[in-house]
């Protein structure tokens, strides 16, 4: 799965109904970026973290090793919202001084890409909080003017049945990402 767009900002969408074929796709995201010497993130549910950890690991990744070198960062995703949600949004200022913070530490001064995957949005979006889901992803958006990374987002399917449709999320990413290997652009 290459991960550069045009113009270097990469910011994809997998639309999920299996959490394994979820977690396969994030952890191949993951590797991929590792073998280029790319710096990760991953920001998921405890479940989630737990699958693409165990997903690297039989890859013959060394993510022990990885995450002390701080090569590889693992974050829960409700931990991290409270990071910057204030009055049920997120807070511009505190998203950005979060998230920039994380960039940089897991870049430790490197120029390279960090590739990041994140599941906040689908946390909000499942607890129907779907105008917060898409102003986080306008401020990562927005964050990719001051910082080098490509951001792979899990949406769970079942959550699209009310307040917005698919074409709401895919507006915000520059790609959508089907299968393993298989992206498609918005357009």
């Amino acid at each position: 799965m290459k991960a550069r767009a045009q113009g270097g900002h990469f910011h994809a969408v997998r639309f999920y109904e299996d959490d394994k074929s979820l977690c396969r796709i994030v952890s191949n995201f993951i590797a991929e970026g590792l073998a280029l010497d790319q710096p990760a993130v991953v920001i998921g549910t405890r479940p989630h973290v737990d699958a693409i950890v165990d997903n690297l690991a039989e890859s013959a990744i060394d993510v022990a090793l990885l995450q002390q070198r701080g090569d590889l960062l693992l974050l829960d995703a409700r931990e991290t919202l409270a990071t910057f949600m204030t009055n049920g949004q997120p807070d511009p200022d505190y998203f950005r001084a979060s998230a920039a913070s994380v960039l940089e530490q897991v870049a430790r001064g490197r120029t390279n890409t960090i590739r990041a995957y994140g599941e906040m949005v689908d946390v909000l979006w499942r607890d129907g909080m779907s105008a917060a889901a898409i102003k986080l992803e306008m401020l990562w958006n927005h964050l990719a003017n001051s910082h080098d990374f490509s951001l792979l987002c899990g949406y769970a399917m079942g959550n699209f049945y009310k307040d917005a449709t698919i074409d709401d999320v895919c507006r915000h990413h520059t790609h959508v990402v089907s299968t393993i290997g298989e992206i498609s652009l918005v357009s």
